[in-house]
């Protein structure tokens, strides 16, 4: 008898930083979420799809929790939250430098979940000792009685293989959720602004980058090649003269960066313009948050 087909939501929830897009990333074997060294990264919940011709699994990577500071935040936890009831399987992620104590009233909902939750200490390969690493997974285990612990390094893909073998056990029997050829529930134009939002992470420094937007203006895909026009939106006048930079030299570092980047994610050549606009105290204009995607 043919095995019956398994299908669930498997999402990735967890403080900023602590490794949950490089293992969403490894896990689905695509770059679908933004990797930087900069917390807060993921703002929306990002879908990654897995499919076989036994089993859909659909990965979910979510903002990390944090006390909302405005409305973008508040909107951001409201994703994080959301992934605790409609998961079939939760993947709780932290690392060994973490506080387990931290977020304790995120920790609390974690610990009453119903369906199977799985702690990822991910960054392994930083502990000293295995008397270390057993005591710190103790703790764990205390805060979380439920869970069953799997000690990983995302970024050397040590102990991913076996954490996922454990993912595709407990899936519920089910018909795919999505199409069978899908690898993310997100528009090609998301991934374009995802990227060069990483771009702007990456060049420059303190605020400017979390008080910026990016949104395609236009997408023309042709056989070879693809024509985009995106706008970066930011909060004041002074940081779009950060942005653009002396004789736009910022902007062109940018937009070479992030077409290079889409190239390679969509394996056609790319025409790419950048514009700066401002749109003030956009993060917390209920009406630009709508129309950016953050509140539906």
């Amino acid at each position: 008898m043919a095995q019956e087909h398994k299908a669930g939501f498997v999402n990735i929830v967890g403080n900023p930083n602590v490794g949950k897009s490089t293992l969403m990333n490894d896990l689905v074997g695509e770059r679908v979420s933004i990797i930087t060294a900069k917390a807060q990264t993921t703002r929306h919940r990002i879908m990654g799809i897995v499919n076989t011709p036994d089993y859909q699994i659909v990965f979910s990577d979510t903002p990390g929790v944090l006390s909302p500071k405005y409305k973008l935040q508040e909107s951001m936890l409201n994703f994080s939250e959301g992934a605790l009831t409609d998961a079939d399987i939760l993947l709780y992620v932290t690392d060994v430098v973490e506080d387990p104590t931290k977020n304790a009233d995120f920790l609390a909902k974690v610990a009453k979940e119903k369906n199977p939750v799985l702690l990822v200490v991910n960054k392994i390969d930083l502990v000293k000792s295995q008397d270390e690493l057993n005591a710190l997974i103790d703790r764990w285990k205390a805060i979380l009685p439920n869970a069953e612990v799997f000690p990983t390094s995302a970024l050397e893909h040590f102990n991913v293989t076996n954490l996922m073998a454990r993912i595709v056990e407990l899936l519920p029997p089910s018909p795919p959720y999505f199409g069978k050829d899908a690898l993310t529930d997100k528009p090609a134009r998301f991934f374009v602004t995802e990227i060069i939002r990483e771009k702007i992470l990456l060049n420059y420094d303190k605020e400017v980058p979390y008080s910026t937007e990016v949104i395609v203006e236009k997408f023309e895909e042709q056989e070879t090649s693809i024509h985009i026009m995106a706008t970066i939106f930011v909060e004041r006048d002074s940081q779009k003269g950060i942005i653009i930079g002396k004789a736009g030299s910022k902007l062109k570092k940018v937009g070479t960066d992030a077409r290079k980047d889409i190239e390679k994610f969509f394996d056609k050549r790319v025409y790419l313009e950048l514009f700066v606009k401002v749109e003030p105290n956009w993060r917390n204009r209920e009406n630009k948050l709508k129309s950016f995607g953050y509140i539906e």
